[in-house]
């Protein structure tokens, strides 16, 4: 199978949305591998001298206009042979940093708690690839623990142009930090060739997200993209090395954990002979329900089922 690279530059990128309008930069076969560049970060949360901020990213500003508020985002790519209706199996094989700083930011009307903190504050963190840790300026090391947290494809052509900021079934900003090398996402397709597209990159994260954003920066990511006909999913799911994993997002957070949970016990119940009394029963005995983040208007819920409880 092919390898290609996808840099990010004004011509690859676009800014805010997802719509499935909006052309492939790349066409690659199933099966091939893609590493992607991507950028974070609009002018406003640029540091002023500390760190060198990325020449393609001062060129995107410059020339690329917003869709809509959101993140920067590099694709599409498209995959030969995948249809709408079916999914796209992403190998998530590598991600990397590309820079030696991330930004941090609580914006006023924003937030868990933007009654509590009604003021702007931007901060910028050092990122010690060598050592993987991040150096805050209150002194304590956070483990680095890169991922991507919009990963998503083109949504229904009926939706038109949808903020990049609102994750829905056809991914996007899921923000679940356990989407890192080894983990393989499932993503229903809704347009042929999928439109595949990555953005947000985090280098740490807390479920939850609370103040707003992670430790955001821009990273290289490197995915396998697998065509998957005998697949149907009405939303995404994962699996690690370890557990298997169904999501749910919408604006109330029970709804959100209800819809993950209703997945779990489906996804239990097709791979098993198990009643879907006894997999909502094994999901009490054994599944973790985490809350992926709590700010991007839809929250997020994720259900975390150790393979082992299934396959012994």
């Amino acid at each position: 199978m092919a390898r290609h690279m996808l840099t990010s530059s004004p011509t690859t990128v676009h800014w805010g949305a997802f719509d499935a309008a909006l052309p492939p930069v790349l066409e690659i076969d199933s099966g091939d591998t893609v590493t992607i560049e991507a950028v974070s970060g609009a002018p406003d949360v640029m540091p002023e001298r500390r760190f060198a901020v990325l020449p393609e990213l001062r060129e995107i500003h410059a020339r690329v206009r917003p869709i809509m508020f959101g993140h920067i985002l590099t694709g599409p790519v498209a995959v030969r042979g995948v249809k709408a209706g079916e999914v796209l199996e992403v190998r998530i094989k590598d991600v990397r940093l590309r820079q030696n700083w991330g930004w941090n930011i609580i914006r006023p009307l924003m937030g868990t708690l933007p009654e509590d903190f009604p003021d702007r504050r931007l901060m910028h963190i050092a990122l010690d690839e060598a050592a993987m840790v991040a150096r805050p300026p209150w002194g304590i090391d956070i483990p680095l623990r890169p991922f991507f947290g919009v990963i998503g494809l083109a949504p229904p052509p009926a939706w038109g142009a949808i903020t990049s900021i609102i994750p829905r079934a056809h991914g996007g900003n899921m923000d679940i930090k356990e989407l890192v090398p080894g983990t393989i996402l499932y993503l229903p397709v809704f347009n042929d060739g999928a439109r595949f597209s990555v953005g947000d990159g985090h280098a740490a994260q807390g479920d939850g997200e609370v103040c707003l954003t992670a430790i955001e920066t821009s990273l290289a990511g490197t995915f396998e993209l697998i065509a998957r006909p005998d697949l149907h999913l009405a939303m995404p799911r994962a699996e690690t090395p370890t557990h298997y994993i169904t999501m749910g997002f919408d604006p109330d957070l029970d709804d959100a954990a209800k819809q993950a949970l209703r997945d779990m016990i489906g996804m239990i119940t097709e791979r098993t002979n198990l009643s879907r009394e006894d997999a909502y029963s094994l999901c009490s005995l054994a599944a973790d329900l985490r809350v992926s983040q709590l700010v991007n208007v839809h929250k997020g819920v994720h259900v975390m089922l150790p393979k082992a409880v299934l396959h012994g």
